[in-house]
C-alpha cells in the first residue's frame, strides 16, 4: 500500500493535489510520501521485533537528506557504497554504528573515513580488500569488524543488470573460497570477522533464490564454528522485489518468517538491506505534456521528463506504471496508444511505451513506482537541470531539493584563455 490515491479524479499525495504540487513547483519533480516511507520501513522491523536485528537501509536507491533522516529517526541503519553515501549519513544524523560498508572498489581514503566515524561492519568482497583494510587498521591503531561476502552462485531469476550472486558477476568471494578468506581474516591482527554477508540482486520477486541463499550462509556458518571461527551476525543482504506491474512480490512478513525459521536456535543478528521495497513505491516522478504528435500510425506524447530525470526505462527496458493526474475528460484530448518520449535527442528516451491515455497538451502525467532508483540515477545530459525532490508529509509539503538551474550546471567548469 503506498499514499498516492484518487480523489474525486485527480491524484493525491498523502492529502496534498499533485496538481496542485505541481503548480508550485513545476514538472517534471519527483514527490515522496513520508508515510509510505516509514510504512515499508516498518514491514521489515515490524516482523522482526522478536529477535536481534538491524535493518539497515539501502541508501543507494534514494539517498535525499531528507528521506534519510526520516528513515534514521524511525531506527533505521544504513548501507552504503560510497564514502559520499557514508557522509550524506552523517549530514542527515544517521548513526554511524548503524553502518555498513558494501561495494566491491572501496578506496583507501574511504575505508580510513569509516574507521574513523566507527561504522558497525565492513562488507569485504574480495582477499585483496582485506589486505587494504587489515594495513589502514594496523596505520590507525583500530581493529576493523568484518563480514565476507559471499557469492553463493545462486540465480535470482531477475534483470542481468541487477544480478549480484552468479559466478559471472562481480561481486562477493566465491563460495567455494569462503572457508579459506576467513581463515585469513582471522590471522590478520587489524580484522575482526564479526558477520557474514550476502546479496544475489534486486526485484526479485520469489523468495526460493533468497532462502537457498540463507542456506548455504547457514551451512558455512556452522563449518567455521569448526574451526573456532564464531560469527555474531548474518546479512542477508536486500533484493526483495516491488509491484511495477503485474509482480506479486511476497510481504516481508512472509519472506521473514522464514529466515526466522532457520534463525531459530541460533545466537545470530540478522541484518537486512532493504532499498527499493522501502522506496520504489513511495514516490512518483510528475511529468507535463508537451505536445502530442502522429507519425502515421505512431502516436506520441513528448512529455518535459526524460532520459536524464529518470532513466530505468531506457536503461534495464524497466515497466513503470504511466497514470493521469486528473482523470477528468477535457475538450480536445485525443485518446490513443501512445508512446511516452521526451525532449533528449535520442531514441531511447522514452519513459514508457504503447501507453493507452486520453491525452492533449499540459496535461500532467504520474509515473509510479518512482521513489527508488529515479533522481539518483539522474544526470545532467542534453545540459538538462535535474528535476526537484519534493516531500508530502500529511497536508505539508517540503522542498527537499530545489530544481537545478542552468548556472549551476557549469559551476565547476572553467574557460581556457587564449
Amino acid at each position: 500500500m503506498d499514499h498516492f490515491q484518487y480523489r474525486d479524479g485527480t491524484l493525491f499525495a498523502e492529502e496534498v493535489s499533485v496538481s496542485n504540487i505541481a503548480s508550485q513547483f513545476g514538472t517534471p519533480c519527483f514527490i515522496y510520501s513520508r508515510a509510505t516511507l516509514i510504512r515499508h520501513l516498518h514491514a521489515y522491523a515490524g516482523s522482526l521485533s522478536d529477535i536481534s536485528h538491524l535493518i539497515c537501509y539501502g541508501m543507494k536507491a534514494n539517498s535525499n537528506l531528507a528521506v534519510l533522516q526520516i528513515l534514521a529517526k524511525e531506527g533505521a541503519g544504513f548501507d552504503i557504497v560510497s564514502v559520499g553515501e557514508l557522509e550524506r549519513v552523517l549530514k542527515a544524523g544517521g548513526d554511524p554504528a548503524k553502518v555498513v560498508f558494501s561495494g566491491v572498489g572501496k578506496q583507501d581514503f574511504e575505508l580510513r573515513r569509516a574507521l574513523e566515524v566507527g561504522i558497525h561492519c565492513f562488507n569485504v568482497e574480495s582477499l585483496a580488500e582485506l589486505y587494504h583494510l587489515n594495513a589502514i587498521a594496523m596505520e590507525t591503531g583500530k581493529v576493523a569488524p568484518v563480514s565476507l561476502r559471499i557469492n553463493p552462485n545462486v540465480d535470482p531469476k531477475t534483470h542481468p543488470y541487477i544480478s549480484t550472486g552468479l559466478k559471472a558477476n562481480k561481486f562477493g568471494i566465491a563460495q567455494e573460497d569462503a572457508i579459506a578468506a576467513y581463515r585469513h581474516s582471522s590471522e590478520l591482527p587489524g580484522l575482526s570477522p564479526v558477520g557474514i554477508d550476502c546479496h544475489i540482486g534486486s526485484q526479485l520477486t520469489d523468495v526460493s533464490p533468497l532462502i537457498e541463499s540463507l542456506d548455504k550462509l547457514l551451512n558455512l556458518i556452522d563449518q567455521l564454528a569448526d574451526i573456532g571461527i564464531q560469527l555474531k551476525h548474518i546479512d542477508l543482504g536486500g533484493g526483495l522485489g516491488v509491484t511495477y506491474d503485474q509482480e506479486t512480490p511476497p510481504h516481508p512478513s512472509e519472506y521473514l518468517a522464514l529466515v526466522k525459521k532457520r534463525l531459530a536456535g541460533r545466537d545470530l543478528t540478522l541484518i537486512l538491506e532493504p532499498g527499493r521495497s522501502i522506496a520504489a513505491n513511495a514516490g512518483i516522478f510528475v511529468t507535463k505534456t508537451i505536445l502530442t504528435k502522429k507519425n502515421q500510425d505512431q502516436h506520441f506524447a513528448i512529455v518535459d521528463g526524460a532520459m536524464n530525470d529518470f532513466i530505468r526505462p531506457s536503461l534495464y527496458g524497466a515497466w513503470q506504471k504511466i497514470i493521469p493526474v486528473d482523470t477528468t475528460e477535457k475538450t480536445g484530448q485525443i485518446e490513443a496508444s501512445f508512446d511516452i518520449v521526451g525532449p533528449v535527442c535520442e531514441s531511447g528516451d522514452f519513459l514508457g511505451k504503447e501507453r493507452r491515455l486520453r491525452l492533449q497538451e499540459g496535461d500532467l502525467l504520474a509515473v509510479r513506482s518512482a521513489g527508488a532508483y529515479g533522481f539518483v540515477m539522474g544526470s545532467n545530459y542534453n545540459t538538462r537541470g535535474r528535476a526537484p525532490e519534493i516531500l508530502v508529509d500529511k497536508d505539508q509539503v517540503h522542498l527537499i531539493r530545489e530544481r537545478e538551474t542552468i548556472d549551476s550546471l557549469w559551476a565547476l567548469e572553467h574557460t581556457v584563455d587564449d
